[in-house]
């Protein structure tokens, strides 16, 4: 994909299977697809996009991989203040086998839909040494991913005044698969101030309620930005976090100091054994 900035919607059917895109520099910078669609934005026919339309890019075949690009959506919420809908997706990704490398994904809020085609698909997800930013619901969604050595940045919120401004990460893992998110050798910034996010919130979605949201920090540097006294915080009533499986191993930084223990559940050295990323990948590979 020749540099430049693509300002428009792309959408990809699950039948293109095994499919690569990659920025010709090499640098994510030089090749941007963007798009400014929100969930309450009108559709032609009318109501509204919805959070899964407002995505600038769509992505359903296996097998799909992507180096060097940005993904982003540059909707603001602050331009049309009192707007619902202000969900505004970057990248919606559904099929197994997806691989990000060195690629950036820019939004507010639910930047990454990091998702599967249907409730009873498993579909793994890697993303290597890519950054990701916004400040509500981060990343979400119900498939199986994996983030190694990626770079999470919570923005400002120029509509808030206090806390908390957002959630990094709200999956919604379908009760029957064993395996959700998985963080790795990553690091969590902020440009907020300190305590102003929550590290996770499990996303149970009204399709979904058996769903059983799954995410494990792991040997990660959590910034000042992360409330370290109360990192989780309950989405919707009936599906407290402490019911769902979220996990921490080692990780640092003064997000990450464990300060109420019944507040940061913690994996012992024999669990952290099993929640990897060959664990979670199963005799998949990426590129």
């Amino acid at each position: 994909v020749a540099p430049g900035t693509y300002r428009e919607t792309v959408s990809v059917d699950a039948d293109r299977t095994d499919m690569t895109w990659l920025g010709a520099s090499g640098n994510p910078r030089d090749t941007v697809i963007v798009y400014d669609n929100a969930a309450g934005t009108p559709k032609p026919g009318g109501g509204t996009l919805g959070t899964s339309g407002s995505a600038t890019t769509t992505l359903r075949p296996d097998g799909f991989t992507a180096r060097g690009i940005t993904f982003a959506n540059d909707w603001l919420r602050t331009d049309l203040p009192g707007t619902g809908g202000t969900q505004a997706v970057a990248l919606k990704v559904q099929g197994d086998r997806s691989a990000f490398t060195h690629c950036r994904f820019l939004g507010h809020q639910d930047t990454l839909y990091a998702d599967t085609l249907s409730l009873g698909t498993f579909a793994r997800q890697y993303f290597a040494h890519c950054y990701v930013e916004g400040d509500v619901d981060v990343v979400f969604g119900r498939a199986t991913a994996v983030f190694a050595h990626c770079h999470f940045r919570t923005l400002l919120r120029p509509d808030l005044t206090g806390a908390p401004y957002g959630f990094v990460f709200a999956p919604s893992t379908a009760g029957a698969n064993p395996r959700g998110y998985l963080v790795t050798g990553s690091r969590i910034s902020s440009e907020a101030p300190d305590g102003f996010y929550k590290l996770a919130r499990p996303w149970v979605p009204s399709s979904d309620p058996t769903a059983r949201p799954m995410l494990t920090v792991r040997e990660t540097h959590l910034g000042a930005g992360i409330d370290a006294v109360a990192p989780y915080t309950d989405m919707s009533s009936g599906h407290p976090w402490q019911e769902q499986r979220f996990a921490e191993y080692r990780n640092t930084g003064p997000g990450a100091v464990i300060t109420v223990p019944e507040n940061r559940p913690q994996l012992g050295r024999a669990e952290a054994a099993s929640h990897t990323p060959k664990a979670h990948l199963g005799d998949w590979r990426p590129r």
